[in-house]
């Protein structure tokens, strides 16, 4: 899946934005497991995976400020 910009992440709902956190740890958790016993083609993958769950947390967490000022 490409990585996605802020301003596409905001788009979505907070679930959908946990949903994609929790894909993304999974396949950064798979990525981390076969680096270790056969190596990647592209390790830079990894980097990519980790800015994106960052991305996505850093969203969310923006998300459930401006919820919580609002409410």
């Amino acid at each position: 899946m490409p990585t996605m910009k802020a301003n596409e992440i905001r788009d979505l709902s907070e679930a959908e934005i946990r949903q994609r956190i929790a894909e993304e740890q999974r396949d950064l958790t798979d990525l981390r497991f076969r680096r270790s016993v056969t190596g990647l083609e592209n390790p830079i993958v990894l980097r990519e995976k980790r800015r994106e769950v960052a991305r996505l947390k850093t969203v969310l967490n923006q998300k459930k400020a401006s919820g919580e000022t609002e409410a």
